[in-house]
């Protein structure tokens, strides 16, 4: 079926068709019209979950925490100061290994108060242990929250659904929306490595010999890298069943033939793409690879797919230190890269920035970093 949602609309849309039996929320904008919509589909027996109201962001995680380890699918979503209220937890969920999906739409972290997007807040979880993926529109929202439960079933890992405020939360986009009958027949029965049981009582949380971190946080890792094949067979199955593939843990975008390659995520790639469009047409080779996935970090496809290109990492974030934490990352896995700091706060950035900036690194007139546009910080 094809319907007129938003992206906060459509992850509730997956949440449901994914058969969640525990929603535990608490309102924060932008995230609040997801779980306002799953609220409503419980009150009307649409979905068969217990939702359960919190009085906080701490709290929402802690009970879908509690749930997913006794064995029920679970969801919960957040943003901005939400996240950072609940980040106690999110390493409490992620070395407990608890499968579970939480959706952040990203949003400035203040003060000034403001309630529009950059990816500041999605990107403090980078070394917690979760799966993180960024939507670009708003049908990839929904796509990769459906995928996010069976990714997180099958690697014991949570994961977390990222989209832009506004951008994509409440922007209305064209979906393909499957039945219920066919989520149904791709995402299997729950499964998960182990699960607290009552009858089965056993300690949880207590202080243990050092060595048991050590070990627990090298588990992890190993199995956040075997996560990366995980994602890319995943993303290949649902291309088979619902006719929509992305290419795994990158997007490639006319970028086979580009001298010049622009690494990006979330909603405003979606511009860039436009203007590289219209590059092209100058005969200026610009492509895009563009991360849908932050964790696992996909370092092999960037040494190949990058290879011989001068590249480009636009972040909508500062790590406050050397550059973009894009820029960081990327760099460690390819060396030499340019680095643009831009759309912090919510700063509009559209199809002209993007063509005038990556004209300006063709012709190498960009500083190492910059932050966009030059004018606003002088």
């Amino acid at each position: 079926m094809r319907t007129l949602l938003t992206g906060n609309y459509a992850v509730a849309e997956a949440v449901k068709l994914s058969r969640a039996r525990v929603i535990a929320a608490y309102p924060i904008t932008p995230q609040t019209t997801i779980v306002e919509k799953l609220a409503e589909m419980v009150e009307k027996k649409e979905i068969d979950a217990e939702f359960i109201r919190v009085e906080s962001e701490h709290s929402a995680l802690a009970a879908v925490y509690g749930s997913a380890v006794a064995g029920l699918r679970s969801f919960t979503a957040t943003s901005s100061h939400g996240l950072l209220y609940m980040y106690e937890m999110v390493w409490w969920v992620a070395n407990a290994r608890v499968p579970l999906v939480m959706a952040v739409v990203t949003r400035t972290i203040g003060p000034p108060w403001n309630i529009h997007t950059d990816h500041t807040d999605l990107l403090t979880m980078r070394d917690s242990g979760w799966i993180i993926s960024m939507a670009e529109n708003v049908q990839e929202a929904f796509d990769l929250t459906v995928q996010g439960f069976r990714i997180s079933e099958e690697a014991g890992l949570p994961f977390t659904v990222g989209m832009d405020a506004f951008q994509l939360s409440h922007t209305a986009e064209v979906v393909d929306l499957p039945s219920q009958q066919d989520v149904d027949a791709w995402l299997p029965e729950r499964r998960q490595p182990y699960r607290i049981e009552p009858e089965d009582p056993v300690t949880v949380g207590c202080i243990g010999p050092n060595e048991y971190t050590a070990k627990l946080r090298c588990n992890m890792a190993r199995e956040m890298e075997k996560a990366k094949e995980l994602v890319n067979r995943v993303d290949e199955e649902f291309g088979k069943s619902f006719g929509r593939r992305y290419g795994g843990l990158v997007e490639e975008y006319r970028l086979e033939d580009a001298d010049y390659a622009v690494v990006m995520t979330g909603a405003w790639s979606g511009d860039a793409k436009d203007a590289i469009d219209m590059l092209r047409k100058e005969k200026l080779r610009v492509g895009m690879l563009r991360l849908r996935y932050f964790r696992p970090f996909p370092q092999k496809e960037l040494r190949k797919l990058l290879e011989e290109k001068e590249v480009l990492v636009v972040d909508r974030d500062f790590s406050m230190g050397h550059m973009g934490i894009l820029g960081i990352e990327v760099s460690s896995a390819i060396g030499d890269i340019t680095n643009v700091i831009a759309g912090i706060g919510g700063v509009d950035v559209g199809v002209d920035d993007f063509k005038m900036m990556f004209r300006k690194f063709a012709d190498k007139k960009l500083r190492k970093i910059e932050w966009w546009p030059e004018e606003m910080f002088l």
